[in-house]
């Protein structure tokens, strides 16, 4: 893979560069923020290993503007001491794919990157999704409810993609967790944490949450949505 790492801690970005190129991958890296932006959104990479805590520009704010005004679906690892479910729904919410806590064995932070690499599959859908007043166009990436812009993940934007496919369906947490990751995960708190931040920003666009919770079975979109 070609690898960017994107630390203002030299001895760890030191650390990984070594491990990466020992093991065969291309690596780049970037102390900053600025940077890593400009590295990020001008050249192709299979994955990016990002930091949190970065000089210039923090690695939310980076990731959010990949992700919405570069519309770069490029996996993102985010690194951080940082572990609460509000960190890592902060994390989700501005685009990364997968979490991982300091300290870290590189080998399972080269694991997690392949995994993502394996996965990734760029655009989400290959036609406009309409349901009532709920839209999502795959080749803007651009999701409107109640004529209003929604911002999501990558992640977020497959799982409304499947579910808007056959609204009133529900859907089972094998069928997401294979359309989101392209495999079942090992807990579903990964699959309740991108539905979370996919519910909460629906419901902030357009003033109620349309997925139904369908407990022992998945998810649906309602059909009041519909209406």
């Amino acid at each position: 893979m070609r690898i960017l790492i994107i630390e203002d801690d030299k001895a760890i970005a030191s650390n990984l560069y070594d491990f990466f190129e020992a093991r065969g991958h291309s690596v780049d890296a970037a102390l900053d923020g600025t940077t890593g932006f400009r590295l990020a959104s001008t050249q192709p990479f299979d994955a990016i290993l990002l930091d949190l805590k970065l000089p210039y520009l923090d690695g939310l704010t980076l990731c959010r503007k990949l992700r919405q005004e570069c519309q770069i679906d490029i996996p993102v690892l985010m690194v951080t001491a940082r572990d609460t479910l509000d960190d890592k729904l902060i994390g989700f919410e501005s685009g990364a794919d997968d979490y991982i806590i300091k300290p870290f064995a590189l080998k399972e932070v080269e694991a997690r990157l392949i995994a993502m690499h394996k996965r990734y599959k760029g655009k989400v859908a290959a036609r406009k999704l309409e349901v009532g007043d709920l839209s999502f166009d795959p080749k803007t990436l651009s999701v409107r409810f109640a004529n209003n812009d929604v911002k999501l993940p990558p992640k977020c934007m497959r799982l409304l993609a499947l579910l808007m496919s056959e609204p009133g369906r529900v859907f089972s947490r094998k069928e997401l967790e294979l359309e989101a990751w392209e495999e079942e995960l090992e807990t579903s708190d990964t699959l309740r944490s991108h539905m979370h931040v996919l519910r909460r920003a629906l419901l902030k666009a357009g003033g109620y949450d349309p997925i139904e919770t369908v407990h022992g079975l998945g998810y649906c979109l309602t059909s009041s949505v519909q209406n």
